[in-house]
């Protein structure tokens, strides 16, 4: 129909890696902490409200092809040294499928550090009819949402789509006002002209939520830069899935799940995937709630609390051990495949950055909210590291 939107918007093997170089750096022992919430870290939350009705389309696409592109942006942040971890909800709204009582909105998930979960949820989406109620949206993410309340946490809304944003019985500017309230900046990416964009209050919502408008092609196919490091990442990133270690009652579906958004991303280009391994080599990319290595990292007692029959058919005949010497070897196995990822993305960033000066910057959904959040996370007193 008219519509919008979009934001967009997160195994057994040995050590005959072909050039991925080790790590023997040993885990540092924590000490008593008299206030446990100074050692937290910052947190990035990121609210992606998809209009998902008729004509929307392109945008998705362009949601599913830069889901992994943004992510690492997020990644290049830092608060006073640290990296903040990153949580992602997404939203669909405008679509005829949803119930009319609930202005056409659906929380399609939460925020959450799991990515895997976004990217499964995001190619799932289908568009469908529509009536697009920005200001309905925008409250119901404000509202319904787990927001951290600390101000020097980064919380931004993205939303985007082509029809009025003064559409639907909730005032955009009241409903912005509550995100401003809670320190939730409010971006707005329009797609159509800038001007239309303008006239439309497009502009007039992100001006007031203290955020940045854009304007985009939703129609326009993402343009890829292939470099030459695209397959050794590739490569790398089929032997990273081998350290995972499923548990409990999530662990194998959430291990398929890992392997599914593989293809989904590999589906898309072969540059996006390579985008993907590169999310997967970094801190932010975290599945302690089914990977027994990311367990341990969080809590180097949890083998010892893990039941026999949560474990994998391969590790319940271990002693605890045994499991422990497996858990060991994985996490080794996979710091020295995360470091091989993170020179050869070093070096692919470079690559494209170069190409980038070549010619002109495209203006779609994952550049204009990269744009927007290194600029808003500078403001906010992060850091930018390449």
């Amino acid at each position: 129909m008219k519509s919008t939107l979009l934001i967009t918007a997160l195994l057994a093997t040995t050590f005959s890696f072909a050039s991925c170089n080790s790590s023997n750096a040993k885990p540092i022992k924590n000490t008593r902490i008299e206030n446990p919430k100074a050692n937290e870290n910052n947190k990035i939350q990121v609210a992606l409200l998809l209009d998902t009705s008729n004509s929307m389309d392109g945008l998705i696409d362009q949601a599913k092809s830069r889901l992994w592109n943004i992510v690492n942006t997020l990644t290049t942040l830092k608060y006073s040294g640290k990296t903040p971890d990153i949580e992602i909800a997404l939203y669909e709204y405008g679509n005829d499928g949803l119930a009319h009582q609930s202005n056409y909105i659906r929380q399609v998930t939460p925020l959450t550090t799991d990515l895997d979960l976004i990217s499964e949820k995001l190619f799932s989406l289908r568009t469908n009819g529509g009536n697009e109620y920005c200001g309905a949206v925008i409250q119901d993410a404000t509202k319904k949402l787990q927001w951290e309340k600390a101000s020097n946490n980064m919380k931004l809304i993205y939303i985007a789509g082509n029809e009025a944003f003064n559409q639907g019985g909730i005032n955009y500017k009241e409903a912005i006002s509550d995100a401003m309230k809670n320190d939730i900046y409010v971006n707005t990416i329009f797609c159509g002209s800038s001007s239309e964009g303008i006239n439309s209050f497009w502009k007039d919502g992100a001006d007031y939520g203290k955020g940045k408008y854009f304007n985009i092609d939703s129609n326009q196919s993402v343009q890829y830069v292939s470099t030459p490091y695209d397959d050794q990442i590739s490569k790398c990133n089929l032997k990273i899935n081998d350290t995972y270690i499923g548990y409990g009652a999530k662990g194998s579906s959430k291990k398929m799940n890992q392997e599914a958004q593989d293809k989904n991303a590999q589906g898309v280009s072969a540059a996006n995937y390579a985008e993907r391994a590169v999310s997967k080599s970094k801190a932010v990319y975290k599945n302690d709630s089914w990977d027994l290595v990311d367990r341990v990292k969080e809590d180097p007692k949890a083998i010892a609390k893990i039941k026999k029959e949560e474990l994998p058919a391969e590790l319940q005949n271990k002693s605890e051990a045994e499991v422990e010497m497996i858990v060991t070897q994985k996490t080794k196995e996979r710091e020295m495949i995360q470091k091989e990822i993170g020179d050869l993305a070093k070096k692919r960033q470079q690559y494209i950055d170069a190409e980038a000066k070549k010619t002109k910057s495209q203006d779609d959904l994952g550049n204009a909210i990269n744009t927007s959040i290194v600029a808003l996370a500078k403001a906010k007193g992060y850091t930018v590291e390449k």
